[in-house]
């Protein structure tokens, strides 16, 4: 697997997890482990998490491009 290959896989993984948590925001839904109910501000880290490693993995797909002519 070329590291292009990887990096968009994990792209697409963490643009998933980032739109899971929107979903989330906007359903209320309930998420428990356990006995403990992870509360909605969690879905907030974890979009803002999953955005932003979304962001720079094609940003680093867009530089790998660039240097790999």
């Amino acid at each position: 697997m070329s590291e292009k290959n990887y990096i968009l896989i994990s792209a697409t993984i963490f643009a998933l997890v980032a739109l899971l948590h929107l979903i989330r925001l906007f359903t209320h839904w309930s998420f428990q482990i356990g006995a403990f109910t992870i509360p909605v501000w969690g879905s907030w880290l974890g979009l803002l998490i999953g955005a932003t490693l979304t962001i720079w993995a094609f940003s680093l797909i867009s530089q790998w491009k660039i240097t790999h002519q």
